[in-house]
Parts: structure tokens; sequence; C-alpha cells
């Protein structure tokens, strides 16, 4: 098989793009893809068709094929007779022995009638009608006459384009797959059980399927009218060694047949040159023809014995192989590199993934290592502004405090305060001083007890400042909470101890 002359490399994106879906359809190897593809115009679909239906020959090619291979002439040569000429030419053999098989797609009869539109035939009434009369007026006449119908229906039967297109078998027309099924279904009516492994799909399924697989078509064509019909099927087609020999893995033997009174097996047989029923062909793939070609490589008319039968099949078949087995392997080797580049693509696909889903963690991890520390720092921010208001907070607030009333002011109240420190503090407020003044003097006693002067310092604005802790009086136990409001003279009376108790906080406490 000759090479490529040339770098798969040189093409460009989009006939990359037409071989790859013309070898995943065909498997066909690239050294004659390419060249169908480029006489195709790169056009996949015509490549597609010329490899299934067959590539016609080139005039052209071959004229300069005859040119190079016919020997130089010679000034004897120009005396020789016409037939000595003819006769001179050497013949292959093999090329003889071989015709072109071409793939049948029979076109179903359309047996719909034409019901013309409602006001067309009201418009056509009155013709209709006129018809009527004269046809009756005529089988008037043939009553009167009764030979004139025969003769005109003699002569009308002999118009070929009349006797093609009138199916005298009465069979049904169907597609090729039904069609198959019902040669099948009474191919075992008539010769009961078998083990033949007919194709249950129509002759250009098979055709197809030969051709991808590189598979022997064996085509079985019967006439039931015929009279060798029976003994052909009985003692040839149903043998045990017949069968055993088409039912053989290793022939890679695809069996269709059908009967010439269905319109795609007469198509089929008119297309193999068949002259005499029954008839059997077996055709295959010839890569040393065309790289799509597809020939009938042994022909099998009539009755012979089963074992020449077998033995002419078997001719071709081992005649055919070497050039079949070429072709596999080098759809073997083809496809094995191109799993090999599937697979290296995922491997690299799925490590490329990895990656990306690597980096999408670590994009991840570092975007919430900085909404956490973000988080902490407004956090800390806010602490720090939180803390500042306070202390601004308490400095005006010390201010707004009461002094202690002296010695001599009698409507006062005594009370006793025991800070979170354990420092014990006594200290006299009027006894109308509110409780939340006496809230007050608790929260800012650090500032009292430094020497250093607080400064004015007016209140802090957007603060609202909460109490976090309690005052209580430990026996009997009473807490005097902020919310219920009141002056300490009459809630707690002239005198009182006081313990200072923190208000936890729920996480604490939890």
């Amino acid at each position: 098989m000759a090479s490529l002359d040339f770098d798969i490399g040189q093409l460009d994106d989009a006939q990359r793009e037409a071989l790859q879906s013309y070898t995943s359809v065909t498997d066909q190897e690239l050294s004659a893809a390419v060249p169908l593809l480029q006489r195709s115009q790169w056009n996949v679909q015509i490549a597609i068709a010329k490899f299934f239906d067959g590539e016609p020959p080139d005039p052209v090619e071959e004229a300069r094929a005859a040119l190079a291979s016919s020997p130089p002439p010679h000034p004897v040569d120009r005396r020789e007779t016409l037939l000595n000429g003819l006769s001179s030419f050497p013949r292959s053999s093999t090329s003889s022995a071989r015709e072109p098989a071409p793939r049948i797609v029979p076109q179903p009869e359309s047996r719909s009638l034409y019901k013309p539109p409602v006001l067309l035939s009201i418009l056509l009434t009155p013709f209709n009608l006129l018809f009527r009369i004269i046809s009756g007026s005529l089988g008037l006449f043939g009553y009167l006459f009764p030979f004139l119908p025969r003769i005109l229906s003699s002569l009308a039967s002999r118009s070929p384009a009349r006797n093609s297109r009138r199916n005298t078998t009465g069979r049904r027309p169907l597609n090729p797959r039904d069609t198959a099924a019902r040669f099948i279904r009474e191919f075992e009516e008539e010769y009961g059980t078998h083990e033949l492994h007919f194709f249950e799909d129509g002759y250009a399924q098979a055709y197809d399927m030969a051709k991808k697989d590189l598979k022997f078509l064996l085509v079985v064509l019967i006439s039931p009218e015929h009279d060798d019909t029976a003994t052909f099927v009985r003692e040839i087609l149903l043998s045990p060694e017949v069968g055993t020999f088409i039912n053989d893995p290793q022939n890679n033997i695809i069996l269709w047949a059908g009967s010439v009174q269905d319109s795609e097996a007469y198509q089929v047989s008119s297309a193999l040159n068949c002259t005499k029923f029954p008839f059997a062909a077996l055709i295959v793939h010839t890569p040393q023809d065309s790289s799509t070609s597809m020939s009938t490589v042994s022909r099998v008319p009539g009755l012979i014995p089963p074992s020449a039968f077998i033995a002419k099949l078997q001719s071709s078949i081992t005649q055919q192989k070497p050039a079949l087995d070429r072709i596999r392997a080098t759809r073997a080797e083809q496809q094995a590199t191109r799993n090999l580049r599937q697979e290296q693509e995922s491997a690299y696909e799925r490590s490329l993934a990895q990656d990306r889903e690597r980096m999408r963690q670590r994009r991840e991890a570092e975007a919430t290592k900085a909404r956490v520390e973000q988080e902490a720092r407004l956090k800390v921010e806010e602490a720090k502004r939180e803390a500042q208001k306070l202390e601004e907070w308490k400095m005006w607030r010390f201010q707004q405090i009461a002094p202690e009333p002296g010695t001599d002011v009698k409507d006062v109240t005594r009370i006793s305060i025991r800070m979170p420190s354990g420092d014990r503090i006594v200290r006299r407020f009027p006894s109308d001083t509110s409780l939340e003044e006496l809230y007050a003097f608790v929260e800012c006693y650090e500032l009292s007890q430094s020497n250093v002067p607080t400064p004015i310092s007016p209140k802090p604005a957007d603060y609202n400042h909460q109490y976090k802790f309690n005052m209580v009086s430990p026996m009997p136990r009473m807490v005097y909470d902020l919310s219920t409001g009141g002056i300490v003279g009459e809630r707690i009376g002239k005198s009182g101890n006081l313990i200072v108790e923190p208000i936890l906080e729920e996480e604490d406490e939890d």
C-alpha cells in the first residue's frame, strides 16, 4: 500500500476535522482516507458515500496507468494485424475474476392515493360524469363485441412499460427490514428450523457492515418458481457441512438471502448479473482495486455438490484474506494509537482538573483566611472604639456625680460597697439620689481614686452605655436592678451593705 507523500501536520484545522469525522465512521486507514477526501474536495458526506457506494473509476488516471504500463512501440509491431495486436496485450486473471459489487438501496413502492382538494373535485365533477358515461358506453360496446376487449388487453400486455410497473406476484412491498423478516419466516415455514443466521435487514445494510467490519457477504438468491430451489436449499444450503462453514467465526461471513419475488432481491440479482437460479455470490472489500471498492470474488450459479460449494467459497476467502488481514492490522494499529491518544488526553484532562481543583481550594482557603483576618481586625478596631468611648463616657459621667454630702446633712443613706477586687467602700449618698447615680459611682470609682485631674469631656455621641454589673444585697439577697429605677432612700433605706456582682455573658455561663 502506498504511503502518504505529505505530512499530516500540513493539513489545516478544517481538513483535520473532516479527516477525523471520516475515519470515525469508516475506520479506514489514513493512507487511503486522505487521498479519497482530496478527490472529494474534503467533503465528508461525498467521501462517505464513495466509501460505501464505491468510487467510480477515473478515466484520466486509467489512461495514464495504461500508458505507463504499456511497452514502447517497435517498428515490427506496426505490421501486426488487428487480431494479433489485441491478443498481444496481457490480461490480469485476478482482476477479471472480480466484478464490482454495487450497493443497492431499493425504493419502496408508494400505494397512497392522491386526493385532490375539495374545490378541485367540484370543478372536475362534470369531467368525472362524462368519463363515466363514456366508460358505460364502451362497456356496452364490449358486451356487443366480446372479442375486442381480449384483443386490446393482449396488445396492452405487450407494452414493456406496463409490464415493468405491474406487480404479478401479489406480494406487498415492504421496507428492507420487514422484507428480510418476511423471507426468514417463509423460509422457516417451508424448510423448517435450521442453524443458519440470516442477516435481518436489507442488502444495503449487510453491504455496509461487510465493508466496515471487513467481512465476507454471502448473497443467496432463490426463486420459489424454479424447480431446483428446493433441492438447492435442502441438499446444499441446509447441509451440515455448509452450515458449519458459514457459521464458523474464522470465516467472517455475513449471510443475506432473498427471494426474487421481492423488489430488493430482484434488483440485487440484476446488479449482480444473475442469469441462473438458485444463485450465490461472495462479496468482499478489495483494497487492491481501490480503498472503497467492493467486489464479487466468487459466483456459484445453479446446483453443485456441497463440497464443491464450500471449496469455491473457501478458495476465494483464502485468496482475499491476506489483504483483509493487512487492513485489519492497520486499523487495529490506528485504533490503538487513537485509544492511546484518548487516554493521554483523558489523563491530561484529569490532571488539569485536579490542578484546577487545588487552585480553587487554595483560593478559597486564602479568601477564608483573609475574611477571618478582616473580621478579627474589624472586631479589634470596634473593641478599641468601644473602649475609647467608654473612657470618654466615664470621664463625662464622673464629672456629673455629686460630691459626698457633709456630716451636717441628716437625710442621707450610708452604703457599704464591696468591689469585685475585694475593696470595700463606705460612702454616704443623699436619700434622693437615683439608683443610676449609685451605679455610675461604682463604674467611675477608679477615676475617683486616681490623683490625675480629669479634663472636662463632653458626652460621646452615638454611645449608649450598658452597665455590666448588678448591685446585690447579700442578706436577704436582693438585686437592685437598674431597670426598675427608684432612689436609694426608698430602695435601700438609711444604710445597706451591697456587693458589686458582674453580669456574666451567656457564652461564659455555657
